[in-house]
């Protein structure tokens, strides 16, 4: 069932949606628009990629949607209406967001700043707390590759072992589709309001042969359902043991 004809999913996308009315019109229609018609967040709750309990890290966390979600999911579970035939809800998960703008920063703790702790941050320089998860959306591209390198050891040392990166990407050998993803990302950075920087991206080989090195076990899992973009959703385990040494320098990491 597509997801604009899942009754389930409007009635999480209209509870998660509608906190945002407390931070304006643009947070609420972004929010209702973001939900409704992008694949990653439906993904991420429906097959449990986010456990009960769970330490989540939502880096480049915009005005917080994942976090409304949880508590939704939390919500809906203890209420008996979470939907039937999907995974566990991640009930009693914990959430950190890090957001470089401060206007989104102040949208997410107006609409939902009880359901967690947003941070006002640069994600290269933020510390990482200990957790089970971490959550990077279609951020990733605005470092350069050796700032991506060096973040990403960060999270695999934050991560415990078993923990999950949800990293999604664009696979800069679709060019079509990563051209357009590329070209739309631009244009909604600046409605908000942003600066528009340069981006990096890589080819999903670079992306998967990064991860190895550093340790974890990757699933890469389409995520462009519905759009024209070329994007990728990279389900990656952290190993319990630790790579070899040198495997995880950030400068040779992605080579």
């Amino acid at each position: 069932m597509s997801r604009s004809r899942d009754p389930d999913w409007r009635r999480i996308v209209d509870a998660a949606s509608a906190p945002y009315r407390r931070a304006g019109r643009f947070a609420w229609h972004f929010a209702r628009g973001k939900l409704g018609m992008d694949p990653v967040f439906r993904h991420l709750l429906s097959v449990g990629l986010i456990l009960p309990g769970a330490r989540v890290i939502d880096i480049g966390c915009g005005q917080g949607l994942l976090a409304s979600l949880l508590r939704c999911a939390d919500q809906a579970a203890v209420a008996g209406r979470w939907p039937q035939g999907w995974a566990p809800a991640p009930k009693g998960a914990s959430y950190t967001g890090i957001e470089l703008m401060p206007r989104d920063v102040e949208r997410a703790r107006a609409a939902v700043g009880e359901a967690g702790t947003f941070v006002c941050g640069d994600m290269r320089q933020v510390p990482l707390p200990p957790c089970d998860t971490v959550v990077i959306l279609d951020v990733l591209h605005y470092a350069t590759l050796a700032e991506q390198d060096a973040l990403l050891v960060r999270v695999r040392d934050a991560l415990s072992p078993g923990g999950r990166l949800l990293l999604r990407v664009g696979d800069a050998d679709a060019r079509r589709g990563f051209v357009i993803s590329q070209w739309v990302d631009r244009v909604v950075t600046h409605v908000r309001g942003h600066r528009v920087p340069p981006t990096y991206g890589r080819p999903l080989s670079a992306w998967r042969e990064t991860l190895r090195r550093l340790g974890f076990a990757v699933e890469p899992r389409p995520m462009s359902e519905g759009t024209p973009f070329a994007n990728v959703l990279l389900v990656a385990e952290r190993r319990p043991e630790r790579p070899p040494e040198g495997l995880a320098d950030p400068a040779k990491a992605g080579r």
